[in-house]
């Protein structure tokens, strides 16, 4: 004799399986998206810092020549 609730039990854990399946792949997409972010970011902070460096080393150079002009 087979136990009433073994075919109630097998579906719902069917459905747990699936359920758990498509938050896997989620996560998964949720990752690769914040990857691509993270590396657009990287190259934002690095243009940013290659920016500010410019700008220190013209004010330098400015300084050394005598040349700053006087704020406005």
């Amino acid at each position: 004799m087979e136990n009433p609730h073994e075919a109630e039990q097998a579906v719902l854990l069917e459905r747990i399986v699936n359920n758990v399946d498509k938050a896997n792949e989620a996560v998964l997409e949720l990752n690769h998206c914040i990857k691509e972010y993270l590396a657009s970011s990287d190259q934002i902070t690095m243009a940013s810092d290659l920016s500010a460096t410019y700008s220190r080393n013209i004010k330098y150079n400015l300084e050394s020549q005598g040349k700053m002009p006087k704020p406005l």
